[in-house]
């Protein structure tokens, strides 16, 4: 029988490696708008995020949002939306990206009680639907189908 992965490299999919973290999630590279950063990957989240602290390192451009923001231990947190985003995971890549920004300490906060380092944003549901992703749970591997 064929690996995941062979099948899966001839559907035009790219492999991402993960790396699982001292909290048990699953974290990766990717570029936002050029610039290389560390992201935990988040099936629960609906849109990918970045940290408000993040702005000028991704140099992303922000504008008001009504959108109010929920996670792990926060909810109803302030929001900003930028748009026009480039984002590159492996090869796979997107232009005309939306990321919500906002407050990440909380989460970064739990990551380093925890012995594992901060991250720079989220990547959510959004991306994953986008890229039709498959996640290889055993191999710590993420795929994201390219465009044809």
């Amino acid at each position: 029988m064929s690996s995941l992965k062979k099948f899966l490299s001839k559907k035009k999919y790219t492999a991402i490696p993960l790396t699982l973290t001292a909290t048990n999630h699953f974290e990766m590279v990717a570029k936002i708008n050029e610039i290389s950063g560390r992201f935990i990957l988040d099936t629960g989240a609906s849109n990918t995020c970045v940290g408000f602290d993040k702005i000028s390192f991704f140099n992303l451009t922000s504008k008001a949002s009504k959108i109010k923001a929920a996670g792990a231990g926060a909810t109803d947190m302030e929001t900003l939306i930028s748009t026009k985003n480039k984002i590159v995971i492996g090869n796979w890549e997107k232009s005309k990206l939306k990321i919500v920004l906002f407050d990440l300490g909380h989460v970064n906060e739990a990551l380093t009680a925890h012995n594992a380092l901060p991250v720079d944003g989220i990547i959510g549901a959004d991306i994953l639907k986008k890229a039709k992703a498959i996640i290889d749970y055993k191999k710590r591997r993420l795929y994201l189908k390219n465009r044809e």
